[in-house]
């Protein structure tokens, strides 16, 4: 029965390590490290393939979670039109007004100035949609969301990256750990018992 438990413990302690070693070499070594004598070459997996991580997130972002498209409608969508027809409508009127000719008579530019005024209010949201929308696409065209997140993300120190990553998993990180360990306690007890017993 000693021997049956010290061999559950060995697996334990197998299975445990090898967990916390396969943790480790998801971020270390950082940069590829060869092993003297073989054509081996080691480093971590999320450091070997961070440029393909950057671009994976900055596309599933872009395409999944935001987009400019998105952003403008947003944008279109909440902001205040008729304030935004008020503010251009007292700019033109302003402008007009001081822009006209001084030997035009005081009746005919409040005439002129009014129908300024009604030709804004009545066309003035249709023409922030259209602006909106042309805005929309030189934006799209202009930004690239997807590469100024990649580009973010390979821009980061990757110390930090892994620090982050281990903050924010450290419990489930901690949990297939000891999971390794109890999976190897339990093949640590199946082996003891085919070598103890069903082999004698």
């Amino acid at each position: 029965m000693l021997k049956l438990l010290i061999l559950a413990v060995i697996g334990a302690i197998i299975g445990w390590m090898t967990n916390v070693i396969a943790i480790k070499l998801m971020f270390r070594p950082i940069n590829p490290v060869g092993i003297k004598g073989t054509p081996f070459v080691i480093q971590g997996l999320i450091p070997k393939r961070k440029a393909e991580i950057a671009k994976s997130i900055g596309d599933v972002i872009s395409d999944e979670l935001i987009s400019i498209e998105k952003i403008v409608d947003k944008m279109l969508s909440e902001m205040d039109k008729k304030h935004i027809i008020d503010l251009i409508k007292q700019k033109v009127v302003v402008v007009a007004s001081e822009k006209m000719p001084s030997i035009i008579p005081s009746m005919f530019k409040g005439m002129i100035l009014q129908n300024i005024e009604q030709i804004i209010d009545e066309n003035g949201e249709q023409i922030i949609i259209e602006l909106g929308e042309q805005l929309s696409h030189k934006a799209i065209e202009a930004i690239n969301i997807s590469k100024m997140v990649e580009d973010q993300i390979n821009a980061y120190d990757f110390e930090k990256i892994e620090e982050m990553t281990m903050k924010i998993a450290k419990t489930e990180l901690k949990h297939i750990e000891v999971l390794g360990g109890v999976i190897g306690f339990f093949i640590g007890i199946f082996q003891g018992v085919i070598v103890l017993y069903a082999l004698k």
